[in-house]
Parts: C-alpha cells; sequence; structure tokens
C-alpha cells in the first residue's frame, strides 16, 4: 500500500493514511489482503523506520524483471547515472563537504530505472556503489554503459569482464 500510495503521489504518511482508506477495498482485494481497517499514518511510520530498503530495493527489482521476463522480454543493456541529491551537502570551512548521492540503473530498452542505491561521500564513492549494485544482479549477456568516472582502472577484476563476447 506504501509503494502504491507513493506512486500516487502521496508526500506524507498522513496522504497514505488517507490514500489506504480511500482505496482500501480495491487494495485489500488486490493485494490479497484481508484487512478489516486502513492502514494509520502511524502504522507507516512504523513501516518506515523499520524496513532494510536494500532487501525492499532487491526485492522490487525482482519483481519488475520478473514482469519484464513474464512478457518475453529481456534486459540486454543497463545505463548507469550518478547523481547528487540536491540540498544534501554538509561541511564547513574546516571540513571537506560531504553530500549524499545516488546510483541508478536505467534498463535501456524499457526506458525504466530498475535499480538504485544512494551513498554519503564520506563513506564510499560512485564506483564502489556502483560495483556493490551490479554484484546483486545477473548480468549475463548485459552491457553496462557508464561515464568516464568508470573507465580509469580496471572495474571488476575477472578477465571474463574483460573478455569481448563472440
Amino acid at each position: 500500500m506504501a509503494i502504491l500510495g507513493i506512486l500516487s503521489d502521496c508526500r506524507s504518511a498522513k496522504d497514505l493514511e488517507r490514500f489506504a482508506a480511500r482505496h482500501h477495498g480495491v487494495l485489500n482485494a488486490g493485494l490479497g489482503l484481508g484487512l478489516k481497517g486502513s492502514p494509520t499514518d502511524s502504522t507507516f511510520l512504523y513501516l518506515f523506520e523499520r524496513v532494510e530498503l536494500s532487501d525492499l530495493f532487491s526485492m522490487l527489482r525482482n519483481w519488475m524483471l520478473a514482469r519484464i521476463a513474464s512478457e518475453g522480454r529481456e534486459v540486454t543493456q543497463l545505463v548507469c547515472d550518478g547523481k547528487t541529491l540536491r540540498g544534501s551537502a554538509v561541511g564547513g570551512e574546516n571540513t571537506a563537504e560531504r553530500f549524499v548521492a545516488q546510483v541508478t540503473l536505467y534498463a535501456r530498452e524499457l526506458g525504466v530505472a530498475i535499480a538504485q542505491t544512494s551513498y554519503d561521500t564520506g563513506d564510499s564513492n560512485e564506483r564502489k556503489a556502483l560495483r556493490e549494485l551490479l554484484m546483486t544482479m545477473d548480468l549475463e549477456g548485459v552491457l553496462i554503459q557508464t561515464d568516464a568516472l568508470h573507465t580509469t582502472k580496471a572495474f571488476f577484476n575477472s578477465q571474463r569482464s574483460r573478455a569481448p563476447t563472440s
């Protein structure tokens, strides 16, 4: 319900509560739930405090890839794009500026983002974040397109990842 609410432009837990109440019957039937009442804003806040985002993103990606496969389509090319999240920079005169950034993988043929991760530049970098994201996926036969940042040294340390396909 939370994901559908967010996709429907809900911007707060209160918006999600109203969305769930308004669509209670349809959501119960469509999601196979047996909820007597709809979740409250505090229920959504409780959920968001406890959800493991990497697990949630992995489940969403796997669901999306399964839907794509069920339609007879496949992902053959992924485009990587890194962006700084606006307003996330912190730092002062005596510290290096840190910010939160995001790496997103787009399925070129489908025109949709299928995976993403964020990182704090004080703890990580785009190369490391992209490598960790790609390692969670089956990339057999998939072309990865990145910008020049990722070409300065070997990205994956295996002969297979650098070998041309025939």
